[in-house]
């Protein structure tokens, strides 16, 4: 059976990446309801993890090839969990939303309504 979600890791030293956020957030993203027949990657980042993916619908990429879906960072000052998003027809990240707990984040991702992360 082919896994749902494929890790990898970027190298990236840093204090929030733990294994049971890492854990939660691999189940979260086999629950998602958009493009569930991809493979998406999971990486650790520096404070949080990003979310890359296979682009089937070829919106973003014409051939189909990996791209950025969400930046999910930890902020220790304030406690709260930023979700970003990528604009792909400048290349930049943008917030999305902040959220107290990392459940609501990834009910928030994984439902994606306005189709703002899995396009």
């Amino acid at each position: 059976m082919r896994p749902t979600v494929t890790t990898m890791y970027d190298g990236a030293a840093s204090a929030q990446p733990n294994e049971f956020d890492y854990k939660r957030i691999q189940r979260a993203l086999e629950q998602r309801r958009r493009y569930r027949y991809v493979t998406p990657l999971l990486l650790k980042t520096a404070n949080g993890y990003r979310i890359q993916s296979p682009c089937c619908s070829r919106n973003v990429d014409p051939d189909g090839g990996v791209i950025d879906i969400a930046l999910l960072l930890f902020d220790e000052r304030n406690g709260k969990w930023r979700l970003l998003r990528k604009d792909h027809t400048v290349g930049v990240w943008e917030l999305d939303r902040e959220f107290p707990r990392l459940t609501e984040l990834l009910d928030h991702l994984t439902e994606d309504a306005e189709r703002r992360f899995w396009q």
